[in-house]
């Protein structure tokens, strides 16, 4: 039976996603990664610029765009109108030991301020591995306090985990992870899906580069919707784009409810000059949006399948407001 939430969270979802209550969501919330793809030396105008460009010509192609706050604000004011605008929270990578990895937050920015600028919604992204530990248990605490305070201000939050290797030894490109991921994504989805967070946004569960057996993707695609209690999104990881096509089709035929891809879609254009990356943007850029959300409206689970709105009672905003507190023993 769906979870009740609240008008604000119930509109935020619907801003964020298609007619079919599916998500075909940009991400370019890239920083520290997407400095490094610009030629040396690139300023801050200018890096701000070329994202502005990319969203400007793509972002009426897409249910919704993730940006951030260091270099997303000219992207958000020029954004089309029609698309839902979610805001990441985070630090560009983690603190701490590569093997207990903990999460910062961009300083001077928080999700007052999110809701301040008309965002539909939050993104935070965190370092996850469900035998961590202290570790895995403190990411857990901070998930739930991100998601009370977005429900405060009646925003929806997406979490995004992003899995990691506990042995020094093994590093996470290697065939001995690929053996472990499908299961850490999974339990990953069935822990993190409690915690307050509307929608998951996860990595495909199977390495392709080492598992190139479509039926083994679909297996492992279907065991997360298997378990988690929201809906999830499928990332790119930095794939390029026919992997990351293939990848949204195994993952929404087998229960996601879209994609919030990024490199996948774009990576390309921020190497070019002003008229070749207009250019790529317009045909390149539009035609791969346009085949990733026929894909998502054909197939992807809806996530109305999860949540309804409130009951459209008499007087219902006298109890409106306060801290939706989610169902977990943190």
């Amino acid at each position: 039976m769906p979870q009740t939430i609240s008008p604000g969270r119930w509109r935020g979802l619907k801003t964020t996603s298609t007619v079919y209550h599916t998500f075909s969501i940009l991400a370019f919330d890239q920083r520290d990664n997407y400095r490094k793809m610009l030629a040396d030396p690139t300023d801050f105008a200018l890096a701000s610029q070329i994202k502005a460009e990319v969203v400007n010509i793509l972002s009426s192609h897409v249910s919704a765009v993730l940006l951030d706050p260091i270099y997303g604000l000219k992207a958000a004011l020029g954004m089309a109108g029609s698309s839902g605008l979610l805001m990441t929270l985070e630090k560009t990578g983690y603190s701490g030991d590569s093997t207990a990895r903990r999460v910062e937050f961009i300083d001077g920015w928080d999700v007052a301020k999110i809701k301040q600028m008309g965002a539909s919604a939050v993104k935070i992204l965190i370092y996850y591995h469900p035998d961590a530990g202290d570790v895995a248990e403190e990411i857990e605490r901070v998930i739930y306090e991100v998601a009370r305070e977005a429900h405060q201000y009646d925003l929806p939050l997406f979490v995004e985990p992003l899995s990691y290797s506990l042995d020094p030894t093994i590093i996470k490109d290697s065939a001995a992870f690929a053996e472990q991921r499908p299961a850490i994504v999974r339990e990953t989805a069935r822990r993190l899906g409690t915690l307050g967070g509307d929608v998951l946004k996860l990595e495909f569960p199977i390495d392709v580069a080492f598992d190139a057996d479509e039926i083994h993707w679909q297996a492992a695609c279907s065991a997360i919707s298997e378990v988690s209690p929201v809906p999830w999104v499928l990332l790119s990881g930095g794939v390029n784009f026919d992997t990351f096509t293939r990848q949204v089709e195994i993952a929404c035929r087998s229960g996601a409810s879209g994609f919030l891809g990024g490199r996948a879609i774009w990576k390309e254009a921020v190497t070019m000059n002003t008229t070749d990356r207009e250019d790529f943007l317009r045909h390149t850029g539009i035609n791969r949006l346009v085949r990733l959300m026929e894909i998502v409206n054909t197939h992807a689970r809806p996530w109305t399948d999860f949540y309804a709105p409130i009951a459209p009672i008499e007087e219902w905003f006298i109890h409106y407001g306060g801290v939706y507190e989610p169902q977990n023993d943190h």
